[in-house]
């Protein structure tokens, strides 16, 4: 067992090693022979056991269809020596058939395997198999095996150890190298790159971080203006500070970036004594620099606002005993949508009204029937809200024109509908 310990560390320590010194090579198949030096269970054999350490050899094949992942096979003879310390134990030897997975770590620092194994010593015993090895690349055509293995008894709880070295010659290589990842995609493998979240497209160095290739001190990453000549005073931005004007206030603070030289000016960069937006405010009192010539203001520069009423009217005209809208979509229906459309706060009703010939019972029916008609018409044709219209009818009792004439009663089969709302505008000089 202690032989088993120092060979097991003595792998571990040339795996890491060799990761620092050589980069991954192409994977490959491969076939090889090996020897061994194999530890048995000191219960086997049963019922007396007895068996010891001893050798074995054999061959493998392996089959490498990724960077990762490979397959192996291995058929091989063991010879067992017996207990010195039992003397009813007797050596014995057999046959161990096998079948690995194996998983290659990056740069082919080392292989980790798992399997099983089909072994004949007297008895038959089927165990499971796990272990690290490493093929340490001689030439181009040949690999020296190394190789550290436990084994478990599925029947008899054995656990027995094996030590390899073996040769392998190289066949069916594949010519592309494994591939190193590079997470951020800036061309510095992650092995290598001290800055592995650099945003894309984003200039690195060697090393994978960000530069600063105009010399401002601002990293590109953060650089609005990463051409700016050297030596230019810059923002923490990398855009070069100017006051065009020299006025001392910058450009990106000053409202009035063409000040004459050797003009007084305010915080805003605009001359004291001036008024540059004529509004009757100087610039130093001016809370509202650049209001329109129209509007008038307030002692701030301000523009005043008062309240004005705006309002729409929709009359519509009916055939004799009809309740029928004959147009619409006129532009008097949709110049009505509109108002309703931009002032969302208001509503309507709508007056249905008739002429005075016929009964006065059926002419108020009839009058309801054409403002529910309207009120139809402008809900399900132009989406108006139902909650903001409402529909009556007056009949035959507010009459244009008291007229007993045809054009009278053609006036008076009418629909009325008045809306006002009141907006904030600006005020006018």
């Amino acid at each position: 067992m202690k032989k088993l310990t120092l060979l097991t560390a003595a792998l571990l320590s040339a795996s890491v090693f060799v990761t620092n010194a050589q980069e991954a090579p192409p994977y490959e198949n491969w076939v090889g022979g090996f020897v061994q030096y194999y530890s048995a269970d000191a219960s086997k054999i049963e019922p007396i056991g007895g068996l010891d350490d001893g050798e074995g050899f054999g061959a493998e094949l392996g089959f490498r269809f990724d960077p990762s992942w490979a397959v192996r096979f291995e058929i091989g003879r063991v010879l067992i020596d017996s207990d010195p310390d039992n003397r009813g134990a007797l050596a014995d030897d057999g046959t161990q058939l096998g079948a690995d997975v194996m998983y290659f770590l990056e740069n082919d620092a080392a292989y980790l395997f798992g399997g099983l194994r089909e072994q004949s010593i007297s008895e038959s015993y089927r165990m499971a198999s796990l272990g690290i090895g490493k093929h340490w690349e001689i030439d181009e055509n040949f690999r020296l095996i190394s190789e550290v293995a436990t084994y478990y008894d599925f029947g008899q709880a054995h656990n027995e150890f094996s030590v390899k070295l073996g040769l392998a010659y190289i066949f069916g290589k594949n010519d592309q190298p494994a591939p190193r990842p590079d997470t951020d995609g800036d061309g510095v493998y992650d092995a290598v790159d001290r800055c592995p979240t650099t945003p894309a497209g984003t200039t690195v160095d060697a090393t994978g971080c960000n530069v600063d290739l105009d010399g401002d001190g601002v990293l590109n990453a953060q650089d609005m203006c990463p051409t700016t000549p050297s030596g230019v005073e810059v923002d923490v931005n990398g855009c070069e500070i100017k006051d065009s004007d020299n006025d001392g206030v910058l450009d990106e603070d000053d409202s009035c970036p063409n000040t004459a030289a050797g003009v007084q000016v305010n915080a805003k960069g605009c001359a004291v004594d001036l008024d540059t937006d004529n509004d009757g405010v100087l610039d130093s009192k001016d809370s509202c620099l650049g209001t329109p010539m129209t509007d008038k203001v307030d002692a701030s520069g301000c523009s005043i606002f008062e309240q004005k009423e705006v309002s729409v009217a929709l009359d519509i005209l009916f055939d004799n005993n009809s309740s029928v809208v004959n147009n619409p979509d006129s532009a008097q229906i949709n110049e009505f949508v509109a108002f309703m459309q931009r002032y969302p706060n208001t509503s309507a009703v709508i007056e249905g009204h008739t002429s005075s010939l016929g009964q006065a019972e059926y002419n108020q029916f009839l009058s309801e029937k054409r403002a529910k008609s309207v009120r139809a018409v402008l809900i399900d044709t132009y989406g108006i809200d139902a909650d903001r219209l409402t529909a009556v009818g007056y009949g035959e009792t507010r009459l244009k024109d008291t007229s007993n004439t045809r054009e009278a009663h053609r006036i008076n089969r009418r629909i009325e509908v008045s809306v006002t709302a009141t907006v904030e505008t600006k005020a006018t000089r």
